[in-house]
């Protein structure tokens, strides 16, 4: 009986009734007893010890308060803030002083660069306010830090002077790293400003990039215009006014070359050719037309041989190249030239590669080729007949005889030495070696031209100097 008495004791004095305990005791030790089940033995993370709620929640905000990108440097931030329009101006002031082609500079310009200076000092905050500054940031510069300036600036300023005045710019933030980082944050400034002269680099690069895109989307339009106008015969007006768009130097002799355009896209068919003629330093214009491949040169002394460099511009088949004209208001005589050589190339398979357009006058004047038939007509046939008409009567005997001498001798009853002086005289007088067998086919059908158009004055005159066929002079 007293041991049921002592029993009843403890139960009474230690555990009151669950009705009558308080609600947040019985939530604390359910709590405590739940984490006994789950196997939690530390005391600090049940019942009355554990954080609540909002106290984890705000100690959360705290740490990402902590990490919130641009906080670090916040002090230093607001000092360059302050500080972006003497940056600026410091700036500038070492462009001129180690800068010589900044010195000459139009004032425009060089206030525009200040205005990219002091946008740069403002981009450099932003970029850290960003989250750019850590070193895992893959945080780009806008390119909005050049929009300051119009883009007639990347025209006047190239992308390696752009640089120059970025290097400029930043040698000078990084002298003053010591009063504008906050004490303690002068390493750390050093190494920003370190990444942020890469991107600001980069944003440049991109700038540049697009501008040269553009023009040169704009400069090919304009060349295939100036191209499309040669081939039509515009007016010497219309080709000047094209041209000073491009900015052609008008670099005498000009000529005109037209070959089978390699397919493909028309700019990289350009940029071939601008390679190639940038290595002889000819001054070219190109297009592509159909199928053709047309090119201007200008600033070559011989355009055969400057076109036969750049060869691999071109696809397969015949290259011809117009004569050379004194300036681009007149390549439009060598363009036809060049064009009506390219149709009728295929009747000589065994053309050169190039070939002048002088050399297929055969062709051209089989083809249809007025000028060409003109230039055999009053260049061959009508200098050969105001020489004396014995050269053309020994041509014909010769070209009867199938090119020998001594039946050419017996046939004009002379001597076989007089046949070979007027062959020479023959030579002499066009240009032609009737003892060369292109030369002679190129005399045949001279003859032939000739006699089909009868509107030549046969009037001899020995001392009249002819044009040579081959190269127009």
């Amino acid at each position: 009986m007293p041991h049921a008495y002592q029993v009843t004791f403890r139960i009474d004095s230690n555990h009151r009734p669950q009705a009558n305990r308080p609600a947040d005791t019985r939530l604390r030790r359910r709590g405590a007893t739940d984490a006994r089940a789950a196997g939690n033995t530390h005391p600090s993370t049940a019942g009355s010890h554990a954080h609540p709620p909002q106290h984890r929640q705000g100690a959360t905000c705290q740490a990402r308060a902590v990490n919130e990108p641009g906080t670090e440097l916040a002090a230093t931030l607001r000092r360059i803030e302050r500080a972006a329009g003497a940056l600026a101006t410091a700036s500038v002031a070492r462009m001129d002083e180690t800068l010589p082609w900044f010195r000459e500079l139009p004032a425009d310009q060089r206030s525009w660069v200040m205005l990219v200076a002091q946008a740069g000092a403002r981009s450099l905050v932003q970029w850290l306010r960003a989250g750019g500054g850590t070193a895992d940031s893959t945080q780009e510069v806008s390119d909005e830090v050049f929009a300051t300036a119009p883009q007639a600036l990347a025209r006047s300023i190239s992308l390696q002077q752009t640089v120059a005045l970025i290097k400029v710019t930043i040698d000078v933030v990084e002298e003053r790293v010591p009063t504008l980082a906050a004490p303690g944050e002068e390493q750390q400034l050093r190494d920003v400003v370190l990444r942020y002269s890469r991107e600001i680099a980069f944003a440049a690069a991109r700038v540049y990039a697009r501008a040269a895109e553009s023009r040169g989307s704009w400069d090919a339009r304009l060349q295939a215009l100036l191209v499309d106008a040669l081939l039509r015969g515009d007016s010497p007006d219309v080709l000047a006014s094209r041209a000073a768009a491009l900015g052609w130097a008008d670099a005498p002799p000009v000529a005109v070359a037209v070959g089978r355009s390699p397919g493909g896209e028309v700019s990289a068919v350009l940029h071939t050719v601008y390679r190639l003629a940038r290595r002889i330093g000819a001054e070219v214009i190109g297009g592509v037309h159909g199928d053709r491949l047309v090119i201007v040169l200008g600033g070559v002394a011989d355009p055969v041989a400057a076109t036969g460099k750049l060869l691999d511009a071109f696809g397969t088949g015949p290259v011809v190249v117009g004569p050379a004209v004194p300036s681009l208001d007149e390549a439009t005589d060598s363009a036809r030239a060049a064009l009506a050589g390219f149709r009728a190339a295929p009747a000589w398979p065994a053309a050169p590669r190039p070939v002048p357009a002088a050399d297929l006058l055969p062709e051209r004047a089989l083809a249809g080729d007025a000028e060409a038939r003109r230039r055999l007509r009053h260049d061959v046939y009508a200098t050969l007949a105001r020489s004396g008409g014995e050269l053309l009567e020994t041509l014909d005997a010769f070209f009867t005889a199938s090119g020998t001498l001594e039946s050419t001798a017996r046939a004009l009853f002379v001597h076989p030495n007089t046949v070979r002086y007027r062959l020479r005289r023959v030579a002499e007088v066009t240009g032609l070696s009737p003892l060369a067998a292109r030369d002679a086919y190129a005399l045949q059908v001279a003859l032939t031209v000739g006699r089909l158009d009868p509107v030549v004055a046969l009037t001899p005159n020995r001392t009249t100097n002819s044009i040579n066929p081959k190269t127009g002079q």
